[in-house]
């Protein structure tokens, strides 16, 4: 069985946390990742993740839909009691992630 080529991104939430977060995207591509992956990028609004994307030569991998209130620990809403309906609701109105993932050129 041939596995062929193994292709990696780096997840700029897990890598190279010595540095803040919107110069991982340079910190990746010097390591010599192509492409990256983060779970949350509502922090930041994507034109300046589409910038530094692109001035980084990368390509986004992935983002997550909202996880719901970090801070109180959660990490996603689907499967708590109570958040159901909150998961629902950010799922229905994906505009935000939508618009994260076009603006940023998710593929």
């Amino acid at each position: 069985m041939e596995l062929g080529h193994a292709r990696f991104c780096a997840n700029l939430g897990f890598l190279f946390g010595e540095v803040p977060f919107l110069d991982r995207f340079d910190a990746a591509a010097r390591a010599g990742f192509t492409g990256v992956e983060y779970a949350s990028p509502y922090d930041h609004p994507a034109p300046d993740l589409r910038s530094r994307l692109k001035a980084a030569g990368l390509t986004q991998v992935l983002i997550n839909s909202p996880a719901g209130n970090r801070a109180a620990g959660e990490r996603g809403m689907a499967c708590l009691l109570g958040r159901v309906a909150a998961f629902r609701d950010s799922v229905a109105r994906r505009s935000t992630t939508r618009w994260h993932s076009t603006a940023s050129s998710c593929t």
